[in-house]
């Protein structure tokens, strides 16, 4: 049976218009105000913003609040998407990035790129390719209707296997012996975006269900829609502002760099959406497995980037272009997953999928 659209408010309907606005009006504000925005961006511990946490805090929790924690066992029924979302993250992402900075930064774009940062910024599309995001992708699966009990326990199961993978995968592909990984910065994000407000969901959904039950929850979660879509637009504002005066700086470096990212997101998340069609997965999993397929980690890749080649280098630049297209470029992807739910549908109900 086709599940009814939910309906879709104000700010929903016209959401790529408010993306667009936020763009615009945080890109003035930080080159017109880079004093304020110098002081937010200053307020950060490892790398890992505050008050950009503290925004994601405010667009996850609700989407944490939907997870049936008593049913997370069930999670491996979906080993199908979990296998895609794991070979696109680890066997596809970080390699093909590096095709692609080849292909733009070393050939057809090399003359308009200053010829000594050239593997700087390579390094830096790397490092952005080489960690799955953590937090952001609560915040699309929600606006795909993504299965929440899934979509954590993607994100736990790629959270492990970054500890273990990340530094020799960077390594490798970049040609080092080794590299340092920031612990902190990785070991906070983990838990400012994922132990934290987990714990706070698991509470206030007891608490929820105990005086309300499923319609007191329904309630709460409709409450604080607008409040979690508000804090993706103001996170929208806050990116773009950090990086106010260098976007109108050197905006032809920004939008070469920004090629290889916008490839390779639709790239990976197009492949990740067909496997999973192929293999008949439900499209409430094979929304979210697309969408963590191409998303990035972007606090560790900046953070590494720092450390590794400093922070006027051209892979911080790099990792900072990632940043800014993250949330524009995911918000397309979640809207090619919702207007093709029918014909994803139909081309994967061949294959008996418990959901």
């Amino acid at each position: 049976m086709t599940e009814a659209a939910p309906r879709i408010g104000f700010f929903e309907r016209y959401l790529t218009a408010w993306v667009a606005l936020c763009i615009v009006v945080g890109t003035g504000l930080g080159h017109f105000f880079p004093a304020t925005f110098a002081r937010l961006g200053a307020m950060e511990v490892a790398q890992v913003n505050l008050p950009v946490a503290a925004l994601v805090w405010m667009m996850i929790i609700p989407m944490l609040l939907k997870v049936d924690f008593g049913a997370m066992k069930t999670v491996g029924r979906h080993w199908r998407g979990i296998g895609v979302t794991l070979f696109i993250n680890w066997a596809v992402k970080p390699f093909s990035m590096a095709l692609l900075g080849w292909f733009f930064l070393r050939h057809v774009f090399a003359d308009s790129l200053p010829a000594g940062q050239i593997d700087s910024y390579m390094a830096g599309l790397i490092l952005l390719a080489a960690a799955p995001c953590t937090a952001m992708v609560f915040v699309w699966s929600n606006l795909c209707r993504g299965d929440a009990n899934f979509t954590l326990g993607q994100v736990a199961l790629n959270d492990a296997i970054m500890v273990v993978a990340f530094a020799p995968l960077v390594a490798l592909l970049l040609g080092l012996s080794a590299i340092t990984v920031p612990w902190n910065t990785l070991m906070i994000s983990v838990g400012l975006y994922i132990i934290v407000p987990v714990a706070i969901a698991v509470v206030m959904r007891r608490w929820l269900m105990r005086r309300g039950g499923e319609q007191g929850l329904e309630h709460m979660l409709r409450k604080l829609g607008p409040y979690s879509l508000g804090a993706l637009l103001l996170t929208l504002v806050l990116l773009f502002g950090f990086q106010g005066k260098q976007i109108l700086a050197q905006p032809m470096v920004i939008a070469i760099l920004a090629v290889p990212i916008l490839i390779q997101v639709y790239f990976n998340s197009g492949l990740a959406y067909l496997l999973n069609r192929r293999l008949g997965v439900a499209h409430s999993v094979a929304g979210p497995s697309a969408l963590i397929g191409a998303s990035n980690f972007f606090e560790l890749a900046v953070a590494t980037a720092v450390g590794l080649f400093g922070i006027h280098s051209g892979a911080a630049l790099a990792t900072v272009v990632g940043v800014l297209i993250e949330v524009p470029v995911m918000l397309s992807v979640v809207a090619i997953v919702n207007r093709s739910r029918a014909w994803y549908c139909t081309g994967a109900s061949h294959v008996s999928e418990v959901n």
